[in-house]
């Protein structure tokens, strides 16, 4: 399948990589607001074509899919300018600003006949389906702690006075949908919407989160989401039912999962070794199930997302973190 992409960041170059693992992806153009840039990325990764002109890019015939990795603020405008055109859209995580955006673009993805995905790796990987198959190893579930800790050097910045788009109302950036989404989409692929949703954030001079503690109620436990981009942590999750402990090294891209019984203390990995690449996964999934017109698992994953967008909207409206495009 012929793609495109937009942006030239570093999660853009490992997308490129990773579809080109897949072998179901044929990089044919890139899009930069600076031309430089755009033809700088096109010659590294032998791109026959580059634009600076995002409406040019979306009418060319040569191009079946796209790519999105530009500020979050920017997620939308440029998916339903790709939907019109009949491109099926992937779109990196935070998918867009809110559920308003969300289904509008959904809507024009089927008017146009093509489909609409959020990148988010995890949920995509080997281990996070032996996860989902193993999980009644633990019985009854009673607590589940995920972390997603990683202090930001853009936080350096934004102490020096600058505002970066990550820490920025007006790109609608922020721990919770930058970092985040991940446990979320963990959560929510595990164990569905939760029954009540409460979030503590830690806000910045910039009116975004800089970090918090996200608390999903569900009929028997508490899933506790702790998020940062101003701190580090070192801390595994952990799934903890009656019967035994799920420990995940991370969120994302859930590299090791290790499972210790609750009455013999017996310690196993269940877990297998990835590629290093870990966008390939979602990458094949997607190619699937457009070659393949899954519907089903389209669906399931619009849900996914639809649910944690919602979750993430209502935790900003909580604590009054209202984003540029929603003023």
């Amino acid at each position: 399948m012929n793609f495109g992409t937009v942006g030239t960041g570093w999660i853009t170059t490992s997308f490129i990589e990773a579809a080109k693992l897949s072998e179901q992806f044929n990089l044919v153009a890139v899009y930069s607001r600076t031309k430089d840039k755009a033809q700088k990325l096109a010659h590294t990764y032998n791109a026959p074509a580059y634009f600076s002109n995002l409406e040019e890019m979306a009418k060319s015939d040569e191009i079946e899919a796209v790519y999105i990795a530009s500020p979050n603020s920017l997620h939308f405008e440029q998916a339903i300018t790709f939907l019109k055109n009949k491109k099926h859209v992937i779109c990196e995580k935070p998918i867009f600003s809110n559920t308003a955006e969300l289904e509008e673009a959904y809507r024009t993805a089927e008017e146009n006949g093509v489909y609409l995905f959020e990148a988010i790796r995890n949920i995509h990987t080997p281990n996070f389906e032996i996860l989902k198959e193993k999980i009644h190893m633990a019985g009854k579930i009673r607590s589940t702690i995920l972390p997603y800790i990683k202090y930001s050097s853009r936080y350096d910045l934004l102490l020096q006075g600058e505002e970066p788009n990550i820490f920025s109302a007006t790109y609608s950036g922020g721990a919770l949908v930058d970092l985040g989404v991940y446990p979320l989409f963990l959560a929510v692929g595990l164990f569905g919407e939760p029954v009540k949703t409460n979030y503590f954030p830690v806000i910045l001079s910039s009116g975004v989160d800089g970090s918090g503690t996200l608390v999903l109620e569900y009929e028997d436990f508490i899933c506790t989401i702790l998020c940062s981009k101003i701190s580090d942590s070192v801390a595994p999750c952990e799934i903890q039912g009656e019967k035994g402990t799920f420990i995940l090294e991370d969120a994302a891209p859930i590299s090791e999962i290790r499972f210790i019984d609750s009455h013999t203390k017996e310690s196993q990995i269940i877990s297998v070794v990835q590629e290093e690449k870990n966008m390939v996964y979602e990458c094949k999934n997607i190619a699937r199930i457009i070659e393949t017109s899954n519907t089903k698992e389209y669906h399931e994953l619009k849900d996914l997302s639809k649910i944690v967008l919602r979750i993430t909207e209502e935790a900003r409206k909580q604590n009054n973190i209202v984003f540029a495009s929603e003023k």
